[in-house]
């Protein structure tokens, strides 16, 4: 398996100006594999799982398993052959989960296959709170037993897990996802109310159908499934990714040029789609493809996160860097988490001008940026501020890209395949050469 771990500590350098043009592939859906990879132990038979995005999270989520015994055969950078036969432990130790806060799926995914998990609660970005208590809510509904040791671990164990009624408070993907896992394998049925309907949890449902689950109305806010005693083996592709997909998208509105991302599900695309044509970019759908062509100036909007298929909180903080060129002034609100504006201040650092309150930020829109240093505070903020780095005049240096390397699979190579003058650098002299041989 490889290592997460970088001993370098590495940038991206940015020479902005420069419209983004051409054709990108967009990668797996990372929110889907990490559903799926936790998943595909419950077999005692090989799961063939295609279209995994090379991306950090996925090889922790891989580690992870692989960690616990589970056999794990890369046949090459985006297939993973896993067979969860060899399963030794049911304990997901701290050191091997603490980058991502998907490891949770691990408790669904051990629970239901083996009525017992020991997993470290989760880290990855700090977005606000992301509680777990609907999980464990469900969990203890199933019949599982489940207490918070020291140190963070979930301990959850059942003598048998049984069918429940389960009535979600607050619609969350990562408890959709969870309580799929753990009741596919319950005895009898299992109804989930007011579940998310993100393309990931559809996604997640049919390759656990594949391996021969019974689970029907994902995509809908109720959600039935037929508990089975084994799932089998099962060869399986993983849905493009939306996000990813958007943020390249945002790309073209951003720099003033025309992409057209392939290998896509226009239909997941349509509220990012919607709000670039009230900018002011055109937009023409293909069958699997979504071209963006930009405006000479995008024009302000106002945009609420929401869940699917509202606009989605991990595309907030690109369309916000977006908004910041805009003509006019806009407002984004952020009602899915909580300390999702932590941008703004490395936005100010390049000329915007963004006002916090609460969850709103009011934004007044600038002619253009200016090139500055920045750090990425998140994955999604990372990707934004390096849309904006794209569209500043001069250098703009972006430290802390490990968060953006979590979550984007070659993100700096797709974008120089559209033009883009960016590199990784991992020291000023690398950086100095990139100037010179850009300047």
């Amino acid at each position: 398996m490889k290592s997460e771990e970088t001993e370098t500590v590495e940038e991206y350098i940015v020479k902005g100006g420069t419209p983004l043009k051409g054709e990108v592939r967009i990668s797996g859906a990372k929110n889907a594999a990490l559903g799926i990879l936790a998943g595909a132990i419950m077999a005692d038979e090989p799961v063939t799982v295609e279209n995994v995005p090379d991306v950090r999270d996925t090889h922790v989520i891989l580690n992870a398993i692989e960690g616990v015994g589970a056999g794990v055969k890369e046949v090459d950078k985006n297939t993973y052959i896993i067979n969860g036969k060899s399963i030794h432990s049911i304990d997901i130790q701290y050191e091997q989960v603490k980058k991502i806060r998907a490891s949770y799926y691990l408790i669904g995914a051990l629970l239901g296959k083996y009525h017992e998990a020991k997993v470290a609660l989760p880290g990855g970005c700090d977005i606000g709170s992301r509680p777990i208590d609907m999980h464990i809510k469900g969990f203890k509904a199933l019949g599982a037993e489940v207490d918070i040791m020291a140190g963070g671990v979930v301990w959850a164990r059942a003598e048998k897990l049984t069918g429940a009624n389960i009535y979600f408070d607050m619609v969350s993907v990562g408890a959709t996802i969870n309580l799929m896992l753990a009741a596919c394998m319950a005895e009898g049925d299992t109804i989930l109310e007011n579940a998310a309907k993100e393309p990931h949890i559809v996604d997640v449902a049919n390759f656990l159908n594949a391996m021969g689950a019974s689970i029907k109305g994902a995509g809908t806010d109720v959600i039935r499934i037929k508990g089975v005693e084994k799932l089998h083996s099962a060869t399986y592709s993983i849905i493009p990714d939306q996000i990813e997909a958007g943020t390249f998208m945002v790309g073209a509105a951003i720099t003033g040029g025309d992409v057209t991302v392939c290998d896509v599900i226009p239909k997941h695309l349509e509220s990012i789609s919607a709000k670039l044509m009230e900018m002011g970019c055109t937009i023409e759908e293909g069958d699997d493809t979504v071209r963006v062509i930009g405006a000479k100036r995008l024009t302000s909007t106002n945009i609420k996160t929401l869940p699917y298929p509202g606009f989605p909180t991990d595309m907030q903080p690109q369309i916000a860097v977006a908004l910041a060129l805009a003509k006019g002034t806009s407002m984004v609100t952020e009602s899915v988490f909580d300390n999702r504006f932590r941008y703004i201040d490395e936005l100010a650092r390049m000329g915007g001008h963004g006002k916090v309150e609460g969850n709103t930020v009011y934004i007044d829109g600038v002619e253009k940026f200016s090139g500055a240093q920045v750090a990425a505070p998140d994955l999604r903020a990372g990707a934004a501020l390096v849309l904006a780095a794209l569209a500043a005049e001069g250098f703009s240096e972006i430290e802390d890209i490990i968060y953006i390397q979590r979550g984007y699979e070659d993100f700096d190579g797709k974008l120089r395949s559209l033009g883009a003058s960016i590199q990784i650098v991992s020291d000023d002299r690398e950086a100095q050469k990139f100037r010179l041989k850009t300047g």
